[in-house]
């Protein structure tokens, strides 16, 4: 989320204007204070955390989610060997959309968890293991040969580790973007999910940005041995979201997943094109980190955010501190 999100119902697209990304918007000297800190080198004998699997989010209408992964998305729906009630949205061989029915009493967040790949889950969850980690479930098996553990964030988010059974990234027949590149969560205390993500696991900065020079809205860091990234979506004090904003609908917009694609207008004429813009969207426009950027709905709030690659205007805010995904 970089930038201001309508919840406008109609299927009509806006496109905003470029000087919006940028004047006045930059985070300048105040904000350089609090500005990324570079992750510690990562040990030798941690297992590669490479990138995105997965996300996983909560529905209310399982019909109506599987319309929206499957007709706006273009995914491919299969059986969740994690949950016998749940299904995954396949966007490639290897990463997935898990959606889960919500239980009775769901709180107002949908998000389920947020998972990374690791080139050895087994090994990973030892590692962590070594270092005190008390809070590792169980490494498990997949009939397809996945590996996986949870864990959680010291916000409480369940964070899992995947070890996919292939490296195939190609994107499924009719997908509109076969690539996850980050995703992103409400963050209320920048420092304690800074101990777990940057200190201990070795994510490292990428970009930072916020509305206003004297607020931290959001930091990007990259995981360790890879482009995906995942985006603290800063909630609270020294924020611009006040904690008495943060609804149902606001988190359905900071809990959220990006699908990298290489062309904008490619991608929002097609869905235009094929009828499958969802019944709320947003954009495209230009994000203060100077991508072009549109937002997809599904069902239950949660945003899907269409990104291209690689920014085409200088960011606001802070200068991109890694590469950016090519693809």
């Amino acid at each position: 989320m970089k930038q201001r999100h309508s919840t406008d119902r109609g299927t009509s697209i806006r496109i905003m204007r470029r000087g919006r990304a940028r004047a006045g918007l930059c985070v300048i000297a105040a904000l350089a204070a609090v500005g990324a800190t570079a992750a510690p080198s990562a040990p030798a004998d941690r297992p590669p955390i490479t990138g995105i699997s997965h996300l996983a989010v909560y529905s209310r209408d399982m019909n109506k989610s599987e319309q929206f992964y499957v007709h706006v998305l273009g995914a491919r729906k299969d059986a969740d060997p994690e949950n016998a009630k749940g299904v995954r949205y396949y966007l490639s061989a290897r990463q997935f959309v898990e959606v889960l029915p919500a239980p009775p009493q769901q709180r107002a967040s949908m998000l389920a968890h947020a998972a990374y790949q690791t080139a050895d889950a087994p090994g990973l969850r030892a590692w962590l293991a070594k270092r005190g980690m008390k809070d590792l479930g169980a490494v498990q098996r997949g009939a397809d040969g996945t590996q996986w553990f949870a864990t959680h964030d010291p916000e409480g988010n369940e964070v899992q580790f995947v070890q996919p059974a292939t490296q195939d990234d190609t994107p499924v027949e009719g997908a509109i973007s076969g690539r996850i590149i980050h995703v992103g969560y409400a963050v209320h205390d920048r420092a304690k999910q800074d101990v777990f993500y940057r200190q201990l696991l070795g994510f490292r900065p990428y970009w930072y940005g916020a509305f206003n020079a004297d607020k931290v809205d959001w930091v990007s860091q990259q995981t360790p041995d890879g482009h995906d990234w995942l985006e603290y979506m800063m909630v609270g004090p020294g924020s611009d979201v006040p904690m008495e904003k943060v609804d149902a609908n606001q988190l359905g917009v900071l809990n959220h997943l990006s699908l990298g694609v290489a062309n904008m207008q490619a991608a929002v004429t097609t869905l235009i094109r094929e009828d499958r813009l969802s019944p709320r969207h947003d954009g495209p426009q230009m994000g203060l980190d100077g991508k072009w950027q549109a937002n997809l709905y599904d069902p239950d709030g949660t945003r899907v955010e269409l990104m291209e690659f690689q920014p085409v205007v200088k960011p606001c805010c802070s200068a991109f501190t890694a590469d950016s995904p090519t693809r």
